[in-house]
Order: C-alpha cells, then sequence, then structure tokens
C-alpha cells in the first residue's frame, strides 16, 4: 500500500533548507517536500494553511505528566496566597471525595505569599476532615501530611526530613509523596495522563520527556511509569519517552521500556527547599543543602549505563551537586574512556548554578543540559526567591543559558511541569529576555532549544527541522507572518492550531 501524501499549502514554513517556502508535502512519516505553492507535487490531501505559520513541533524536555494532570484537572495550590486560602481549597476539594480517597495537592509556594507561615499537619488534618492527605511544594521536594498518612507510614518519623509539624523534607518527603502516589486509583491517574497529554498536543508539543522514578516500596512508581508509557503508545497522543531515575540501575529501566537511566535521579534537592547542595551556604539559612549522590555514585551509574548501551543522567541544581556530576562523569572516563563517555549524551538536569569551570566539565564530557526557563523567569533576578536564598549575586549567575551556549553546550528546553506549567512559546520567551541580559539566549537559539535540542538530547539528529527526508512533526499556529514572533515584549504569543506528529494529527482545533 502506497503512502498517503498530504500538502499543506498558503502559508509561511520556518525552514533553513528553504526560508520563503510556502508549502510543504508530507507522505507517510516524513516530509517529502518543501517550496512555493506553484510548484507544489500532486497530493492525496491538501490543508490550506490559511496563511498560517508552520514550525518544527516543540519537545518538552522535562515533565510529570500524572502531577501534570493533577494540577489540570484535580487540587492545584498555585494561585492561593496563604495558608488560609491553602486550607479552604484543600477542604474544598476533600468534600467531593469519599472517605477512602487521598487528597493529593500541589504547587503552593510559600515565597509568594503574603505570610509565608505553613500550615501544620493538624490543621490540614481538619481541612480533610481526617482523610490521608499530601500536599506538595511547587518544587516537589517538601510537602505537608495530614495525620492520617502519618499513622499510616509510621516510619516517616525515623527518617532525614521528618518534622513533627508535618512539613516533610529530604527522604521523609520522598517516601511520603511516592506513597501518595500509590494510593492514586489506577483509573485516575489514567485520565490525569490523558488531560496532561492531550493538552501537551494542544500546545504544539509533540513529544514530551516523563521522569519516573522508583516508589521507594510504596508502589505506584513503576506502575505509573509504565502506565502511561503504554498510553502513549495506544492513543494520538505526543510521544513519550522515559527516563527512569534509579542508581545503577540501567537493567531494570530498559525492562520497563525507560529511553534512559536518568531524569531525576536527583544529586540534591531544590532551591525552593533549602536542599539544593551548595558549595557556600544558602544567605537565609544555616545550611548548604543536600547531596543525595555522591561522585563515586555519579560513577558508577554512568558506568553502569554504558554497559547498557542508555544514555544516563541525573538531577543536579546546586553548584555542590554539579560538582559531584562533573568529579563522577571524569572517574568513569578514566575507565570508560573519553570518547565513550561523550557518545552517551548524558543529561544534566537544570543545572542552576554553574561557573566557568563547571561549564567546561560540560563540554568536556560532552554533557547535555536539559533546563528550564521559566524558572528564571518565575523565582530568578534580584528581588525574587532565588535572591533570597541565594543573595543577588548568585541568583544573577543562575541559570547561565548564555555562557553554556556560548561555548556549544546543547540546550534542551522543558518545563519541569506542573512545577511551572506547559508553556513552550513562554519557556522561549523566557530564554531570551533571562532576568539577567548576559544570560539570554537568541530568538533563534530558544527556539531551536525547545525543538531540535530536544530531540538531539534524546540521541535523535534528524527530527525537529523542516526539511526533507526529516519526520513529519510539525505544529500549525495562528501568526500570519513568516518567521519567528516578537518574543521581546508583552505581545501576544502564538496560538496552536494543529500538531502533527510523524504525519499523524495529533491535535486539529477544527476537530475539537
Amino acid at each position: 500500500m502506497t503512502d498517503k501524501t498530504t500538502l499543506y499549502r498558503n502559508g509561511h514554513v520556518l525552514s533553513p533548507a528553504f526560508p520563503a517556502a510556502t508549502a510543504l508535502a508530507v507522505t507517510g512519516t516524513k516530509i517529502s517536500w518543501l517550496g512555493v505553492d506553484a510548484d507544489a507535487p500532486s497530493c492525496d490531501e491538501t490543508v490550506d494553511l490559511a496563511g498560517r505559520l508552520v514550525t518544527p513541533a516543540f519537545v518538552d524536555s522535562h515533565a510529570h505528566v500524572t502531577g501534570t494532570g493533577s494540577s489540570l484537572s484535580g487540587l492545584n495550590l498555585s494561585r492561593v496566597k496563604n495558608a488560609t486560602e491553602l486550607l479552604d481549597a484543600v477542604s474544598a476539594a476533600a468534600e467531593k471525595l469519599p472517605r477512602t480517597a487521598i487528597v493529593i495537592g500541589a504547587g503552593w509556594d510559600e515565597t509568594e505569599w503574603d505570610d509565608p507561615r505553613l500550615p501544620t499537619r493538624e490543621e490540614v488534618t481538619r481541612a480533610v476532615d481526617g482523610r490521608r492527605a499530601y500536599l506538595s511544594r511547587t518544587c516537589g521536594h517538601t510537602g505537608i501530611a495530614s495525620a492520617a498518612l502519618l499513622l499510616e507510614r509510621p516510619e516517616l518519623s525515623e527518617m532525614e526530613g521528618y518534622h513533627e509539624t508535618g512539613v516533610l523534607t529530604l527522604y521523609a518527603h520522598r517516601h511520603a509523596r511516592t506513597a501518595a502516589s500509590a494510593a492514586i486509583p489506577e483509573t485516575q491517574r489514567t485520565d490525569w495522563q490523558r488531560a496532561a497529554l492531550r493538552r501537551a498536543a494542544e500546545l504544539g508539543i509533540a513529544a514530551i520527556v516523563e521522569c519516573g522514578m522508583p516508589s521507594d516500596g510504596s508502589g505506584g512508581g513503576e506502575a505509573d511509569f509504565t502506565g502511561l508509557l503504554a498510553l502513549a503508545d495506544a492513543e494520538s497522543l505526543p510521544r513519550v519517552y522515559g527516563y527512569w531515575g534509579e542508581l545503577a540501575a540501567a537493567g531494570k529501566a530498559r525492562e520497563l521500556g525507560a529511553h534512559a537511566c536518568a531524569g531525576d535521579l536527583s544529586v540534591d534537592g531544590s532551591i525552593g527547599a533549602h536542599t539544593a547542595a551548595l558549595r557556600d551556604p544558602y544567605s537565609d539559612a544555616d545550611t548548604s543543602g543536600h547531596a543525595y549522590l555522591s561522585a563515586e555514585d555519579v560513577e558508577q551509574h554512568i558506568i553502569n549505563c554504558a554497559g547498557y548501551g542508555m544514555q544516563g543522567g541525573f538531577h543536579a541544581i546546586g553548584d555542590q551537586a554539579i560538582q559531584n556530576v562533573i568529579t563522577g562523569v571524569a572517574a568513569a572516563a578514566q575507565t570508560l574512556g573519553l570518547e565513550t563517555v561523550r557518545a552517551g549524551r548524558h543529561r544534566v538536569e537544570h543545572a542552576e548554578m554553574l561557573d566557568k569551570s563547571l561549564i567546561a566539565g560540560f563540554v568536556t564530557f560532552g554533557l547535555y543540559a536539559s533546563v528550564q526557563p521559566s524558572f528564571d523567569a518565575r523565582w530568578g533576578g534580584a528581588d525574587a526567591m532565588y535572591a533570597t536564598r541565594l543573595g543577588t549575586e548568585r541568583a544573577m549567575a543562575s541559570n547561565p543559558f548564555g555562557s553554556l551556549a556560548g561555548v556549544g553546550v546543547p540546550l534542551a528546553l522543558g518545563s519541569d511541569s506542573p512545577v511551572t506549567p506547559l508553556d513552550p512559546w513562554g519557556g522561549v520567551a523566557a530564554a531570551v529576555n533571562h532576568r539577567n541580559p548576559v544570560q539570554g539566549l537568541s530568538p533563534t537559539a530558544a527556539f531551536a532549544a525547545h525543538t531540535r535540542g530536544g530531540w538531539r538530547a534524546l540521541g535523535d539528529d534528524s527530527a525537529g527541522v523542516l526539511v526533507p527526508g526529516s519526520p513529519a512533526t510539525l505544529a500549525v499556529w495562528d501568526r500570519t507572518e513568516a518567521g519567528l514572533p516578537d518574543l521581546s515584549g508583552d505581545a501576544p504569543l502564538p496560538t496552536c492550531r494543529r500538531t502533527v506528529l510523524d504525519g499523524e494529527t495529533i491535535f486539529d482545533e477544527e476537530n475539537q
């Protein structure tokens, strides 16, 4: 059977091969032709673009799909402004649930509240009328547990990061979070995942990197991960690339269907939770954070991944955590050889605090930086949360996209949704309009990092560009001018009208 050819005509095609192109043809899964309308080949179907812009579709290089779906259709606490509002929102959500259900909420950020006091477990327990509940901070590295959840998991009280108020960090938080995840019914989890992937397609995202992690013995982690991969394969949704974050577990990652043994394999925590591992103490707390993994752990992980021919990677935010990564990768290179390490395209997620020596390590070992520009837009600059936690000098030096790109470190952009929302054009704009202008990217570089850069970080050098022979993965926007939109001011960003993945339409506004 011959593959059908679809002609997209009467538009503006963003392509380095033919900047003046107004049309492209898709045959099967590939772009088969690119040019002007008058030269278009015969086709089986024609799509009139009505003057609209066609670009490569976006890749979100770091996300948590189930949590994203929960934030879209569940208890989203990102808009509450104090403890009272949080408790009111939690109470309203709990009233709609059976007594046996667990109340899951996320997104609160006390650094943006008018009063930063956190609710206690007693207050949360009253709000949920005695139900189990876990409410995660926006960073995903702190949470508040109700009394019922703490009673169900007595081992939490023996873990580092436990506090009798119910506010949990470090290992106690990680265990409580996975216990809460395990209590979510499978049907609800699937509904959340589907909602998140459909939203991604509506935004012009054709592929998404899911950062999964083990269940710490509580169940749920593996089921959530494999269930998501199966859902994305079975339905017309964005492609999901599973990144499994477990130390030296490349064999298990492969059995789970993961693309890589990487992602949220955490070397440290977050700046907001005071758990990102720093060389020097925080400006507003008597701590330098916490390193979950040592350089020796990193070394063994890279060696393990190389044995399975798998990409490895780590979550590392603070400069001490990134130093652990660089030191560990350097030691692995002594065993494996530099070229083997470089060929692995190993990744560092977030990579927020780097100096010249750490950036040089990225260059030497061919590390990819998977970064979230919306973090800088929300918390960066001289007067937001990073400045409070780190001081102005370190805050303004964080997320050095310009310095990384300037020496050739490959960048891939993502959202870490639900930490910040799925919003690819917003991410591109945030990279361009960095709080420190020295570290901003050009519009072309930022867009490329959110499209072709995402594919390259996945090991695919053919996707993310509209040229004949490349995958037909594209998005059609309401913009009716050629080229990228104005990203420097308050001009509205494009709205997606159609998303196509390997020739298959996964979103079309006219059929919604």
